[in-house]
């Protein structure tokens, strides 16, 4: 085998590696572990600056642990650098790798190395992290003469290697040092549980915890901060320094008051542990460096006290430097305030037990009372005396939520005897505070009411009553808070659990009250909308009746029910009839001044926004006076005027609405669902009664004029009629002509004044009161001619052309000229027997009156057109074409299918449309049918339906 050779470099690197390495894992040191690293890196490495520092994450501070400079300056090397925003240091510890610099002499980021690097002429620098994981445990400087210089690969690897090594050994033995204060809670902890034990009184077992606390910890002072909830502040019980501190003396003893230190208070408040010192707080407020410089400390650590939820105190310890706390430090001091707040119920057990039994005392007293069907203002009074005096307050309030003025109102208050009545009202609570009361399930407590944002809206009026600190309750659980009842007081004071507790039942059984007094007022509503109706349906019955009423009598009483059923201080009604421009104001309630109106104003229907509005609304209509423009307002200007509601009266959708309701109340009015229903009910009734008393006012105007109308009509008949006999007697007395052409001539006048007398007779006796109708026969070329020969001067006068169509298959051969229309040839005898059947002499008048429509209609020189078509045996269509114009209204109102509206002024109650109307309903009697309407070219049509002769029988 050759002989050993001497190792190469390489190797003599690895050797030396290896044995760095072995180094730091056999050894627990921290300092040993720095000297090696240092020891390896300038043994290895060319390097004229080392240095090495630990990082504290908890001040973010870093603290040199040694290292190696050209002057050996060891004072630099043991500094503790506070690191800042910017620094090369920060920056290598926040991204854990490695950072170079060029010139340390010309770095800015890091004044004192560029000052020892101007004085050794230290240039080319890295900084290297020292981690474990994420976690970065602390930072290595590396500094050398030459510029730029920057590690090569192995050297890089060699030293992050090292480096990582210890960073893991350096994470190891922290694990070790807080196993080896975990493991120390035990014992202590132990100790101090079986000290308790032995001691019989509070006191004892206080100054036995801070005792124990201080010797585990080894904090400056160890404190016990007891808690007044009267005043909301905190006094320190129990202290290390002296045995005892009375509570009397609290004012020269560091006292803490939650109104200065409020952050501080709610977190205690939650049981949270709090930490503050210098260097950070676990808790974000502008207060923790006051509260250092309050207590003479610059650090703390307090752990609350709490029993069922309610704060009692808090255990703190507090140190005189700036102290890091150890986890073993905050669970120790956990666990003897958990310690405490088992210890402090067992003091006050008697107490507390008597202080339940009152409690369930009270809230029976109260159920009894209320389904004893005690006076109702007795069994408040009684309740509010104890619930008082119990919770030591100032004001007991019931409030109920009234949803017509969207507020709150006192329904019921009690006070101690030198406190004023609360006279006010609370507005609507907002959406999160009314979901707080309907989800709690104990009563809500306000420590602060200036402080507190939960029922912000109720601050400045209960504020400027001297209320500084609540205690609500829903009186109806998981339900909307439609009862409260609120316990006030004029001082700031905490509310415990029990406390809450009591009120929330005393408050769900107060709620058993309200209901019912909801329910006798829902009864009274209901009984109160019975009896509205039932007047207005007499009012309305009088009004039918009565033959000589008020003017307006049943608008006034109508609205005077209206606004005594809704509330409201104004009622008045926009009146007007059909066909008028102006309204009239018809006043029903006007309660005072501030709601006057000027009932004089001429208002307009088509320029009244507040009328279109009403009109272009179904239904209820609500409005405030600020949506009203300056026009409406210069009428209706009562100063007190803030919400309103109007409605047209409406009865059907196609009639014309003749007024409409307008109802207003003050701005803080608010409108419930069952008034809008009740009142949408009356206002709709209204217009009804009002429309069929209308109605039956014009039916008995029309009645009347056509029984004069009539009477006269009868009485000139019988006149003609008496005149026409008595000549027909005397022309009898005097004989028969000599000669024989005046014989015939004679006879023939007979005849004829005995046909006319014979058809007056007939419609005196048979048409006095009613049309006859008779069923007759006639050809329809004999129809056609009778009835144009009688328009035949009105043809000539206005150049007219009349033409005839479709007669042919008929029996009449067409023909056209300017003036009658005349048959050619002769007819058939099949033609000649087609015939219509009915009453003759009314067929005929209706088509004389289509016949002069079309001639008025029809300008000069224009023409008639009359369309004929056989539609089967029993019907013929007559259909009359002109040019003329006409009224589309008109055409509208003659559809069959139009509702008509007799109030409203339509065409149909003149002429021609009354005419026309009249035929319509007149062929509808006669069997046929008769129809106007216009073509798409503008021409006018009126279509008859005749009936024909069943069978073509044989005229």
């Amino acid at each position: 085998m050759a002989p050993n050779q001497k190792p190469i470099a390489a190797e003599s690197q690895l050797f030396s590696l290896g044995r760095v390495l072995q180094s730091l894992r056999e050894e627990n040191n921290v300092d040993v572990l720095i000297e090696t690293t240092i020891s390896y890196i300038q043994e290895q490495f060319d390097y004229k600056l080392i240095w090495i520092a630990l990082y504290d994450r908890f001040n973010h501070i870093l603290f040199g642990q040694g290292g190696f400079t050209p002057g050996n300056d060891t004072t630099l090397l043991q500094q503790r650098v506070v690191l800042s925003p910017g620094d090369l240091l920060e920056q290598v510890l926040i991204e854990q790798r490695p950072l170079g610099v060029a010139d340390l002499r010309a770095e800015n980021r890091g004044e004192e190395w560029q000052k020892l690097a101007k004085k050794y002429n230290i240039q080319g620098t890295i900084f290297l992290p020292i981690r474990y994981k994420d976690r970065c445990l602390g930072v290595v400087l590396l500094g050398s003469e030459r510029w730029g210089y920057s590690l090569g690969g192995e050297d890089k690897v060699r030293i992050l290697i090292v480096l990582g090594e210890l960073g893991a050994q350096l994470h190891q033995s922290e694990i070790n040092l807080q196993e080896r204060q975990i493991k120390r809670l035990d014992e202590p902890l132990m100790k101090l549980l079986e000290r308790v034990q032995t001691l019989n009184n509070l006191e004892p077992k206080l100054q036995a915890v801070v005792q124990a606390t201080h010797e585990f910890v080894s904090p400056s002072r160890t404190n016990i901060y007891w808690f007044v909830r009267e005043g909301r502040y905190f006094w320190r019980r129990v202290s290390n320094q002296s045995k005892s501190i009375s509570h009397t003396n609290n004012q020269q003893v560091a006292g803490i008051t939650v109104q200065e230190f409020s952050d501080f208070y709610y977190a205690l408040s939650v049981n949270q542990i709090v930490s503050i010192s210098e260097a950070g707080s676990s808790i974000k407020s502008n207060f923790t460096g006051k509260l250092l410089q309050r207590l003479r400390v610059r650090s703390l650590l307090a752990a609350p006290i709490i029993w069922q939820k309610d704060l009692l105190g808090f255990l703190t310890v507090e140190a005189n430097e700036a102290r890091i706390w150890t986890e073993a430090d905050t669970n120790f001091l956990k666990s003897a305030a958990g310690l405490i707040s088992l210890v402090v119920p067992t003091e006050s057990m008697e107490t507390t037990i008597n202080q339940v039994q009152q409690d369930s005392e009270l809230t029976s007293q109260v159920a009894q009372a209320i389904y004893s069907n005690h006076d109702v203002e007795e069994i408040l009074s009684n309740c509010a005396a104890k619930v008082l005096q119990r919770l030591g307050a100032n004001w007991f309030l019931l409030l109920q939520y009234n949803p017509d003025q969207n507020n709150y109102q006192f329904v019921y208050q009690s006070q101690l005897a030198n406190r004023r009545c609360l006279t006010f009202t609370l507005d609507a609570l907002k959406e999160v505070d009314s979901q707080l009361l309907q989800r709690s399930t104990v009563a809500v407590g306000i420590e602060n009411f200036q402080e507190d944002l939960r029922f912000f809206n109720w601050r400045f009026p209960l504020l400027e009553n001297g209320v500084r600190s609540l205690l609500i309750s829903n009186c109806a659980a998981k339900y909307a808070p439609e009862a409260l009842l609120v316990i006030a007081h004029e001082a700031y004071r905490v509310w415990t659990t029990l406390e809450k507790e009591l009120l929330q039942v005393v408050a769900q059984q107060i709620g058993l009250i309200v209901r019912q007094w909801q329910l006798h007022a829902s009864t009274d509503q209901q009984q109160k909308i019975l009896q509205t109706f039932q007047q207005f349906f007499r009012v309305t019955e009088q009004a039918y009746t009565t033959i000589e009423a008020e003017e307006n009598h049943l608008e006034r009483t109508a609205l005077q029910q209206i606004a005594s059923l809704l509330k409201c201080p104004l009622a008045i009604l926009l009146s007007w009839s059909p066909g008028q421009h102006v309204a009239e104001i018809i006043p029903g309630v006007i309660a005072n001044n501030r709601f006057a109106i000027a009932l004089n104003a001429p208002i307009l229907i088509e320029t009244e926004v507040l009328i279109q509005w009403a009109l272009a609304t179904d239904g209820l209509l609500t409005l405030s006076v600020n949506d009203l423009p300056p026009d409406t307002k210069k009428w209706l200007n009562g100063t007190d005027i803030g919400q309103i509601l109007v409605m047209a009266l409406r009865t059907n959708p196609d009639y014309q609405p003749t007024g409409v309701v307008l109802m207003a109340d003050n701005s803080e009015r608010r409108w419930s669902e069952q008034s809008f229903l009740t009142i949408e009910a009356l206002i709709c009734q209204l217009a009804w009664s009002r429309r069929w008393l209308k109605i039956t006012e014009s039916l008995e105007s029309t009645t009347e004029e056509l029984q004069q109308l009539n009477w006269y009509k009868h009485r000139r008949l019988e006149d003609i009629q008496r005149t026409t006999t008595l000549l027909l007697g005397q022309i009898h007395d005097l004989g028969v002509p000599g000669t024989e052409l005046a014989q015939m001539r004679f006879g023939e006048l007979l005849r004829q004044l005995d046909y006319t007398t014979t058809s007056m007779t007939q419609l005196l006796k048979l048409e006095q009161w009613q049309l006859v109708f008779t069923c007759e026969k006639m050809p329809i070329a004999s129809l056609f001619k009778r009835s144009l020969e009688r328009i035949d001067n009105l043809i000539k006068q206005q150049k007219l052309w009349v033409g005839v169509h479709g007669l042919g298959s008929v029996g009449i051969q067409e023909s056209e000229q300017s003036g009658l229309l005349y048959t050619k040839g002769k007819t058939t005898n099949n033609q000649s027997s087609i015939a219509i059947a009915g009453d003759i002499v009314k067929i005929e008048l209706i088509l004389h009156e289509l016949l002069l429509g079309a001639c008025h209609r029809s300008p000069t020189n224009s023409r008639i057109d009359i369309w004929c078509r056989y539609l089967d045996e029993r019907s013929l269509e007559v259909s009359i074409t002109d040019n003329g114009i006409i009224d589309l209204q008109l055409l509208q109102e003659l559809h069959q299918d139009t509702p008509k509206d007799l109030l409203a002024l339509l065409n149909l109650n003149q002429l021609p449309g009354l005419h026309l109307l009249i035929c319509q309903n007149l062929m509808q009697k006669l069997g046929g049918e008769l129809q106007v309407y216009q073509l798409p070219d503008n021409r006018v049509v009126s279509r008859l339906l005749l009936p024909l002769v069943c069978g073509n029988e044989s005229y």
